[in-house]
């Protein structure tokens, strides 16, 4: 098992990547969420992996945090769900948006991902909901950590409305690490990181 990779970033060719681990390029699968990190070309990457072997292939796919992958490799156990639609999902929802899409019983949000129908919604819902301290929000809820997922929620919906991608805005909010902070705090501690 190929659990970690750390070389030089090579080539991409979204959704792949190729890193360059001493001498040995590997082609590397990816989400949005790493597309949007990456660094220039000859710099260093290090990317936490998932290695799957079909009949036919060997595949690599890598994140830049251990919650990513491990709600990759939980959407994996999903019935009707392979790795491509997992990283299709993980593409369009990061993992936050996810957990809240799951903690609410949003069908419609996830039928808005491409390749999910109502009935995969459903199963994701079901099937993760009870799984929710794994992802990298924790769900909504009474007490601190409710309000703490509100406040995040309000201060991404209040991000993306100013035209912030996805990957962006739940990075702005991942590097805030401040379970004080109310939704207006947020917001602008993360509009500094831009301005930085």
């Amino acid at each position: 098992m190929i659990a970690r990779l750390s070389g030089s970033l090579i080539e991409v060719n979204p959704p792949q990547v190729v890193l360059d681990v001493n001498g040995v390029g590997y082609e590397v699968e990816v989400p949005t969420s790493v597309l949007d990190s990456l660094p220039a070309r000859g710099e260093p990457l290090t990317l936490l992996t998932h290695f799957q072997v079909s009949q036919d292939h060997q595949s690599l796919y890598g994140f830049v945090s251990a919650a990513e992958r491990t709600l990759f490799r939980q959407l994996l156990k999903i019935s009707g769900i392979g790795a491509k639609l997992a990283l299709t999902i993980l593409s369009g929802a990061s993992g936050d948006a996810l957990a809240r899409h799951v903690a609410d019983g949003d069908t419609a949000a996830l039928t808005a991902l491409p390749g999910i129908g109502k009935k995969t919604a459903e199963r994701i819902i079901i099937e993760l909901r009870d799984k929710l301290d794994h992802l990298p929000l924790p769900a909504s809820g009474a007490g601190a950590a409710g309000g703490r997922a509100s406040a995040q929620r309000e201060a991404a919906d209040a991000l993306r409305a100013l035209g912030y991608k996805e990957a962006e805005v739940s990075r702005l909010l991942r590097d805030i690490n401040d379970p004080e902070l109310d939704a207006e705090a947020l917001i602008r501690k993360a509009l500094q990181q831009v301005g930085s």
